[in-house]
Parts: C-alpha cells; structure tokens; sequence
C-alpha cells in the first residue's frame, strides 16, 4: 500500500477497483454483504453451495467500488479482495 501521493506534474493513473472473490465453500447466504454493499455490486444467486446454502455472487465487477465493506461484513469470511495492483 503506497501512503504517499505523486507529484503533481505527473499524471495518476485511474486505479481499478480490486476483484471480489467469494468462496463457495464458506458461503451461508445470509445475505449481508448484497445488503449492504453501496453500490449493489454484488446478488444472491439461485446457485446452491455444496453445503445447500444459497450463495451470493458478484452481479456487475463494474459497480464494485473497491471499498471491502463486504469483506468487513461477511461472518464466515467467505469473501476476499485481490488487489489488481500490479506495482507491489
């Protein structure tokens, strides 16, 4: 994580949003990172785990904001964010 800015004379790349991943193992569906995210990124599908639980999936990568609420939330710690950062 960069904790410093560039200099203005430069030009600051758009930085993209990191990748939600959602692991279908851990996934109880209870729906809390769909209720929650801002920008409705993210849905239940009718998709069942492999335990039965409904599972929540990624509904548009392009709404994602990147702001790990989701990730906060989860209580089974099913969901991740893979940074896209490519400059560590």
């Amino acid at each position: 994580m960069k904790l410093w800015r560039t200099p203005f004379d430069q030009a600051e790349k758009a930085a993209k949003p990191p990748k939600v991943l959602i692991d279908k193992e851990r996934c109880k569906g209870c729906g809390y990172c769909v209720e929650f995210c801002p920008r409705a990124a993210l849905e239940m599908s009718e998709e069942l785990s492999p335990k039965g639980y409904t599972l929540a999936v990624v509904a548009d990568e392009s709404k994602c904001l990147g702001c790990g609420l989701c990730d906060v939330l989860c209580p089974e710690f099913a969901i991740h964010l893979e940074s896209s950062d490519n400059d560590n």
